[in-house]
């Protein structure tokens, strides 16, 4: 067993936990009136932000991401706050300018986040350079992540490699991020036991249930020495979400470990949420299926929210029934473009490309758009060499950019917020405008719309919130 003796528990039910069992779809009314007692459990953090609420809050809930912030940052007085950041991607779907990227760090920063927790979906450093400066400019934590996926260049010897590069960077902790939760407990061990060799930063592991090996492979990255790792409160735990928050620490406890957490607020917390999960399942946005062990996610290596959102796509398209076609397609389409790790915004959009193939019924006969700047290099390098075939029959001949990709890119701000006109009332309208302009421009426009009967105090349209 390793020395540290102290384990620490990041809390992802606000963020993570519900983005992978339900597609983002928590109210802002659900979270706050629990923020004060998850503030006192005594948790090293709580995820809170990025991923997919920015988009979720402003897509479905017609809900102000940047307010919900505000209103936890206001109730959570002890525990840092964290998000997670898409490196140079920010919380859309390509590379953002420079100036895009440091206005957003600073205004997460004012807005309350502690820790940033960035990665880039291709493990491509240089993809992380800018959100990492700005977030040293802002005096917060820079959590920099290994994403952690399976393939003959993705050894051991390859992350131990890309600990040392981010540490040297300038990295206040490392994340190795399993988001298909597919990293074995001896790999775990193996993994965990190497970085602790080469640096002295804290090492964190985040993990999904959605194989079924989880609680085992975070007993052995603790044994091996790992820092802090990733739970939900049991009522949005298991499934393609995170392992219990209560269940590890009343394991750990027994194995020795010291956890500073009130075991005893952590069941009054579940009993809060409880109903909250009820209400989602009685309203259709939780579905059950995301609660099945999947063993073969060990093969298929899907994240959790990519399952999810999966199986959202094949319903809207009465396709339920080529689940397990898709499933089986991803690692093709993987292999195909060179092992990208599923993580956003790479696994939507291999899992896109894996959809279209089966429903299509002929591979790359339709293409999105991404893919094609994927293949261009506009996202940064690919892990390994892409099947020229594919490639060629997808660009031609197209030139492929080996440099950074955000130094192709001019300052955005000041034409975005040109483009906003009177609705750029805020540097976060612009922000919001930037990440979706389409959304955006909508949810914006309903945001700063004449006050009428349909809308709240705040001027703000009142909607039915449905699965989509």
């Amino acid at each position: 067993m390793s020395e540290n003796k102290k384990v620490k528990l990041m809390e992802t039910v606000l963020r993570d936990a519900h983005q992978s069992l339900m597609a983002t779809r928590m109210s802002t009314d659900d979270m706050l009136p629990i923020v004060e007692k998850l503030d006192e459990v005594g948790y090293e953090a709580l995820e809170c932000w990025g991923g997919a609420t920015y988009d979720a809050a402003i897509r479905y809930l017609n809900e102000d991401p940047w307010q919900r912030l505000r209103e936890i940052r206001k109730r959570a007085k002890n525990t840092k706050l964290q998000m997670l950041l898409r490196g140079q991607n920010l919380l859309g779907y390509r590379n953002y300018a420079d100036d895009v990227v440091e206005s957003f760090v600073a205004k997460a920063a004012e807005a309350g986040i502690d820790v940033f927790r960035i990665f880039d979906a291709l493990n491509d450093v240089r993809n992380l350079e800018t959100s990492l400066k700005a977030v040293q400019k802002a005096n917060k934590h820079a959590q920099l992540v290994l994403c952690y996926t399976i393939s003959p260049v993705h050894t051991v010897d390859y992350y131990r490699d890309l600990a040392k590069e981010l540490v040297d960077m300038g990295a206040d902790s490392l994340c190795i991020k399993d988001m298909a939760g597919i990293m074995t407990p001896e790999v775990a061990k193996e993994l965990v036991t190497e970085l602790k060799k080469v640096t002295d930063v804290p090492v964190e592991i985040h993990t999904h249930s959605t194989s079924g090996t989880s609680e085992m492979t975070y007993l052995e990255a603790v044994k091996a020495g790992a820092d802090i790792i990733d739970t939900a409160i049991s009522p949005f735990a298991g499934g393609t979400s995170q392992p219990a928050s209560e269940t590890l620490a009343y394991a750990l406890k027994e194995y020795g470990y010291e956890l500073d957490v009130d075991m005893d607020l952590m069941e009054e917390i579940a009993d809060y949420f409880k109903p909250i999960k009820q209400k989602y399942v009685d309203e259709g946005v939780f579905d059950y299926k995301m609660m099945d062990v999947e063993p073969n996610a060990l093969f298929y290596q899907v994240p959790g929210g990519m399952l999810s959102n999966l199986y959202s796509q094949l319903k809207q398209a009465n396709a339920t029934d080529r689940y397990e076609d898709v499933l089986k397609e991803v690692p093709e389409v993987r292999k195909d473009l060179g092992y990208p790790p599923l993580v956003t915004p790479m696994s939507q959009m291999v899992g896109t490309q894996a959809v279209f193939n089966v429903l299509a019924k002929e591979r790359y006969k339709m293409v999105p758009n991404e893919i094609k700047s994927y293949i261009r290099g506009e996202y940064g390098k690919a892990p390994a060499p892409l099947d020229k075939t594919v490639q060629e029959n997808i660009i031609g001949d197209e030139e492929v950019i080996t440099v950074r990709p955000a130094d192709r890119l001019q300052p955005e701000m000041e034409t975005l917020a040109d483009e906003l006109g009177d609705l750029a009332k805020t540097e976060e309208d612009v922000l919001t405008y930037a990440l979706f302009p389409q959304i955006g421009l909508t949810y914006l426009k309903n945001k700063y719309a004449p006050k009428s009967e349909n809308q709240d105090d705040d001027g703000i349209t009142k909607i039915k919130v449905t699965q989509i």
